[in-house]
């Protein structure tokens, strides 16, 4: 962690070196300017890195998933794909909703406004219970979706083994992100990391048992899964609010006391501000759950190969979303205490260090593939041939956008932390839907490039979306977002 923060230290020391005029007087000006870059940084690594390894080890739980269906066989995997998938969509959804607790819960400990604070957070509790209800509903309805859609008779069988018990889920994953808002505006984030831990464990243990049948358990196979994923979430979330309770810290707010009171007031500025982000959210997610309906059109091994590269993309994709949440945060922060060069330096310090990182991804994306594939498929396996080389092409192709993917969720979250969030909304399903999705099928159907050209579509709709919600986040001042600073 140590080597990150010197080895980023020197690359901002040359560009001011280089950039900077040291000539009549200016100096001190630039070492001023250089150390509020400095603290910037330091301040975002320090509430960003418990984040990013929280993300890591949550998208595990899925690759610990997607690995033990790849155990079971391709139709195994195959089908999990594509159950995960649904099941991400809709959920991504609430989690974006929710989220809107952590710009808020962020706006009000800068201005120091503690009421604020707890309003958000039970509100946001309020808009997980509803949105778990109605969420939950829907994924129970994926056997027809699923037949609409024209998947096999034997793949809705198993994806809907694995939905049947998975959709619980919901519940405790959406209360998770208003506490994980809460705890992340007080830069108190290493306890989730700690509990994520343990859920990863929980999670491998219980899939080792239920769906091969071992310890004594019966054999459930994705239907184990299932199970295994419901049961370690409700276990993580019941940590976290324990800690919470617990905490002497956070016992002024009394997060619980008249809990059922109604606050239609902030309920409905949380769905304000939330919609818009699960819809972006949820713009990117479907975009890639689309593309396995494609893929579903193609042949099982394209499939499962799709799975693995998607999974490992969706893996580093965790660094610099985590460090988007820490973004929404820091730039929130600025936001509420009325500071306008804040926001600059809180939007520019993340965005550097997502390229940064994502410069790395995509290198070994591109020149070493094959390191990441087998890691899923069995190189001895002659049934897993075909994969190999369908999800190293795809993987390859995936390196190329780990740039775009990189910018637009840290910009877009940037964004957040100023509140706006519609015009980014309309971005990503113009970009996704508008130019992604279409591109996908003309390359992969009508010219016959099959899952490479679906893949260069997703690359396609990412890059797109980077490209304006950058613009806008660099034409903050000039669009009005930092009005409310500026009177």
């Amino acid at each position: 962690m140590i080597n990150l923060i010197d080895l980023t230290s020197i690359n901002f020391s040359l560009c001011f070196d280089v950039l900077t005029s040291k000539d009549n007087g200016s100096i001190m000006f630039a070492q001023a300017t250089k150390q509020i870059w400095f603290n910037e940084l330091a301040a975002t690594y320090k509430l960003a890195w418990p984040i990013v390894l929280t993300q890591l080890l949550h998208t595990s739980l899925g690759a610990t998933d997607v690995v033990m269906m790849g155990w079971l066989g391709p139709e195994f995997l195959a089908a999990g794909a594509t159950a995960t998938s649904y099941y991400f969509t809709f959920n991504v959804f609430g989690m974006g909703v929710v989220g809107a607790v952590a710009p808020l819960v962020a706006q009000a400990i800068g201005a120091r406004n503690e009421t604020e604070v707890r309003r958000s957070l039970r509100q946001g509790l309020w808009v997980a219970l509803v949105l778990s209800v109605i969420i939950i509903l829907f994924l129970f309805q994926s056997k027809y979706i699923f037949g609409y859609l024209g998947q096999s008779e034997k793949s809705i069988i198993l994806s809907t083994g694995y939905l049947d018990y998975a959709s619980w889920s919901v519940l405790p994953v959406l209360v998770l992100i208003a506490f994980r808002s809460f705890l992340s505006g007080h830069n108190d984030t290493k306890v989730i990391l700690f509990i994520t831990m343990l859920g990863f464990f929980l999670n491998f243990a219980g899939n080792y048992a239920l769906m091969f049948g071992n310890w004594g358990m019966p054999r459930l196979e994705l239907e184990g899964a299932g199970i295994a994923t419901a049961s370690v979430q409700f276990i993580t979330t019941g940590l976290v609010i324990i800690y919470i309770l617990a905490n002497k810290k956070y016992r002024h707010y009394e997060i619980f006391v008249r809990f059922w009171r109604p606050d239609w007031a902030k309920f409905k500025e949380i769905l304000r501000v939330g919609v818009p982000i699960g819809l972006t959210i949820m713009a990117e997610v479907g975009l890639f759950s689309a593309a396995i309906f494609l893929f579903g059109m193609l042949s099982i091994e394209e499939t499962a190969a799709h799975a693995v590269a998607l999974q490992i993309a969706s893996i580093t994709f965790m660094i610099p979303y985590g460090l988007s949440m820490a973004t929404t945060v820091r730039v929130g922060l600025a936001y509420g205490a009325g500071d306008f060069a804040g926001v600059k330096y809180a939007g520019w310090v993340s965005i550097l260090l997502a390229l940064m990182i994502m410069s790395v991804t995509c290198s070994l994306f591109i020149f070493a593939p094959e390191i990441f594939v087998h890691l899923f498929l069995a190189e001895n396996n002659i049934n897993n041939t075909s994969s190999i080389a369908f999800a190293i092409s795809y993987l390859a192709i995936a390196g190329v956008f780990q740039l775009s993917d990189g910018v637009q969720v840290v910009t877009a979250s940037a964004l957040r932390g100023l509140s706006d969030t519609k015009t980014p909304m309309v971005i990503a399903i113009i970009g996704y839907w508008v130019f992604g999705l279409p591109i996908s099928y003309l390359l992969g159907f009508t010219f016959e490039m099959r899952g490479v050209g679906i893949w260069i579509g997703l690359a396609a709709g990412l890059t797109i979306a980077a490209i304006f919600l950058g613009a806008r986040f660099i034409m903050r001042e000039r669009l009005g977002l930092l009005k409310s600073l500026q009177q």
